[in-house]
This record gives C-alpha cells, structure tokens and sequence, in this order.
C-alpha cells in the first residue's frame, strides 16, 4: 500500500499573497505546501483523505487516473472545498465517487454543496454516494480504516489507523481511550502549526511531546502553517526519528 502525501499545509501554509516571510519567498519545494491531504492506494482501491481547495491541482500533480473514494476527518473548509472536483473522475469512470464521512460532515457537505443533494440533478454536477461513518472501523475494499476521534478546540474530528500508519489532522487534544488504538503504530502523522500558542491545533513542542508518548518509529509532521518557520531549519531542531513531511512525500506501508 502506497501513501502519498498530497499537501502539507494550511489555509495559513500556503505562500500568503503580498506577505514576504522567509517562507513564502522560500526557493525550497519543501516551503511550498498546498493544503493538507494524502492519497491511499491499496491493493484494489485508491482513496483520498480530505479534498480542499487544492484538491484539483494536486490530483493533476500526483497523476492520479482514478479514484474510488473521498474520506472526511472533518467539515472545514480547508478539507471539503473542493469536492466539486470529482466530476471529472466521474465522467472518467462513467460511475460515482464513494465519500465517507460522520453525520455532522454530511449535513455541512449538504449545506457547502447544496446542489448535489437537490431532487433535481443538473447535468454534469458530481455524483457521489454517500456513506455514514462513526468510531467503528470500516472497510474500503482490501483498506481497513480505524477511526481515531481527536479534538480541534471543541470540533470532533476523525484520524485514522491503516495497518501500522496512523494520519491525524487538526488535534489539539486525543483522550487516553482514543490513544488506544495508536497502540503499535509503526508511522504516525500528526499536526504541528506553529511554535506558537494556538487554541486549537498542536504546536510544534505539543506534536514532539505527542510523538514521543506514543513512541512510534517514525512521526511525520503535517497540516504545517508559514508560520512555523522553513522546513531546512525546523528539521534541523527535530529528533531523529521525527521528520517534517513534505508535499508528493511517499510512504509504503
């Protein structure tokens, strides 16, 4: 199973119009991260984690011909916005995409696209079928998911266990239940902002310290705003077996 890593960063990561921080102006390709998601290829399904606004751009980029799937860790615009993009898969593949998501997700989805859901279906709109998902682990062809519920300040919102690599976005606080099922993981991806204070996300000490306690072999750090600095020189403060992650990274799993 193949994971790659779509985009890295946030609404705040990508290069900021008219702002001229080492970052932005960073001639690196590690500087330049498009919105957070990862593609799953398995054995018999590809699948995608979050479609933000980045999400037809970065399809284009990875040369992705197909797609069976679209799984949501949460509702905000930076993971959802572009789901309208589907349609080109699904005139590709004369079938719909798969999307996954918790019921709070469905109805936010409802609202942002308000167009799919309509009794009358406007020619060409995207054609998804729509699948209810919870804390109980669920199957995508031969890719077995394990959700993992963490808090964004007061928003649940979905990570998930494959195998012995475990991706969570936008977590702030993980009970000691849900840590749980991080038992064994060999990778896992988790958030770092900023170094800064932020009410809702980890920063980049609270990532290390969450790393550390769950004692994987590998953490990549992920969903990385400008504001955490250049990736040359944050790599350069990490531990050895924490590692920024990077746009069009690959992992086999």
């Amino acid at each position: 199973m193949i994971i790659t890593f779509l985009g890295t960063g946030t609404s705040q990561g990508v290069p900021v119009i008219a702002c001229d921080c080492e970052v932005c102006t960073s001639t690196d390709p590690h500087d330049n991260r498009l919105r957070t998601s990862i593609l799953v290829e398995g054995d018999d399904k590809t699948v995608v984690i979050d479609s933000g606004p980045d999400f037809r751009y970065q399809m284009l980029r990875a040369g992705v011909k197909h797609l069976d799937a679209i799984v949501f860790t949460h509702e905000h615009k930076d993971h959802v916005a572009g789901m309208d993009d589907i349609r080109a898969f699904n005139y590709k593949q004369s079938s719909p995409v798969d999307v996954y998501a918790t019921t709070r997700v469905q109805e936010a989805l409802k609202r942002e696209f308000a167009y799919i859901f309509a009794e009358f279906k406007y020619p060409g709109i995207p054609q998804i079928n729509l699948h209810t998902i919870d804390l109980d682990p669920f199957d995508i062809g031969s890719i077995h998911f394990i959700p993992v519920e963490v808090m964004h300040y007061k928003l649940p919102v979905l990570g998930f266990r494959i195998k012995d690599f475990t991706y969570i976005t936008d977590a702030k606080t993980v009970s000691e239940t849900e840590k749980q099922k991080l038992k064994g993981t060999k990778i896992l991806v988790i958030n770092a902002l900023q170094t800064q204070s932020h009410i809702s996300h980890f920063t980049l000490d609270e990532a290390v310290l969450f790393a550390q306690e769950i004692g994987a072999e590998k953490t990549y750090l992920t969903h990385i705003s400008h504001r955490l600095g250049r990736h040359y020189d944050i790599s350069m403060q990490l531990p050895q077996n924490i590692e920024l992650a990077y746009d069009g990274l690959k992992l086999e799993i």
